[in-house]
């Protein structure tokens, strides 16, 4: 949940699974862990505890093999045509 605030209206936006907008000119716009905004430099990201997920379901171990895997070169057989 990140909450945002608008420099120019001073208006405080939670993120939510809806889109939320403050409604100045500047149109700062919240949807989820997205802000967006005419003038970013008029925003103040106030708290974003973005949690932060672990995509790496291979072990280091596991990682190396693939990188030795990765560096094999292809070697071309060549056969008797009789």
């Amino acid at each position: 949940m990140i909450i945002v605030r608008c420099k120019e209206c001073n208006t405080e936006i939670c993120s939510n699974t809806k889109t939320q907008v403050c409604g100045c000119p500047n149109m700062m716009t919240v949807l989820g862990d997205k802000v967006s905004a005419q003038d970013l430099s008029k925003i103040v990201m106030i708290n974003s505890d973005k949690k932060k997920l672990s995509n790496n379901v291979l072990s280091n171990q596991d990682l190396a093999d693939q990188e030795k895997r990765r560096r094999r070169k292809v070697r071309k057989l060549n056969y008797e045509i009789k």
